[in-house]
């Protein structure tokens, strides 16, 4: 499992789903006070937050005033999966190098365990709407983890890991055909690094970004044309 966060570190990723999914629009301001009490802590793991994210450029500082969502367009959010992809691709490639029959199986039953999840997830859904997001996140997370160990390039997947923090997971965990993509990628993945294949790799790695895009852009289209009150 992962390492617990700080908690202005759990706030920072709240706000940068928020952002990211639209929820927050551009050049809306972000109210301390109101973040605060919507989320049940004190103002100080948020202030801490909003400073974290005006260093990544999601929010600008207005004097006087507090922070306000910083501009973000389509062509931004396409770069910011290019760049996810391009690390990844690296590390899948150096991952086929050096991934032996027992890596194979390790990465076969993380991909069984989303498999599980998603399964389970969207068969309740169905009928409840509430898709296990934590679980299906975690079991994503995991695999990945996995290919970037196998690569054994530490250095290359903390840049991944710093920029994959701009994903709203929880809205891609919440989208049932997400999970359904996610898992078929998955196994011709496995396949391609097992025959070698390091153009079915690359194209395996892009397949999830590029989704994972087109997801984004659209739920941001939607929640844009719904109107203020439609959020993540």
């Amino acid at each position: 499992m992962r390492r617990r966060p700080q908690l202005s570190d759990e706030v920072a990723s709240h706000l940068r789903s928020a952002i990211m999914s639209g929820s927050f629009r551009s050049g809306e301001f972000i109210r301390l006070d109101e973040t605060a009490a919507e989320l049940g802590v004190s103002v100080t793991p948020v202030r801490e937050a909003l400073l974290t994210l005006r260093g990544e450029g999601m929010v600008e500082s207005a004097p006087n005033r507090g922070y306000r969502v910083a501009p973000m367009s389509g062509s931004d959010i396409d770069d910011i999966f290019w760049l996810q992809g391009q690390l990844a691709v690296e590390l899948a490639l150096r991952a086929t190098d050096h991934a032996d029959a027992g890596d194979l199986e390790i990465l076969a039953e993380l991909n069984e365990r989303l498999r599980v999840r998603v399964t389970a997830s969207n068969g309740s859904a169905a009928s409840s709407g509430a898709p296990d997001v934590e679980r299906i996140a975690d079991a994503e997370w995991c695999f990945h983890r996995e290919v970037n160990r196998i690569a054994n390039s530490p250095k290359l997947a903390w840049f991944l890991d710093t920029a994959a923090r701009t994903l709203p997971y929880r809205l891609f965990a919440r989208d049932r055909q997400w999970g359904v993509v996610a898992v078929r990628s998955h196994e011709r993945l496995i396949a391609a690094m097992r025959a070698g294949d390091r153009g079915e790799v690359v194209t395996e790695t892009l397949v999830q970004f590029e989704d994972a895009a087109a997801r984004l852009l659209a739920h941001r289209t939607q929640v844009a044309e719904a109107g203020p009150e439609t959020g993540e």
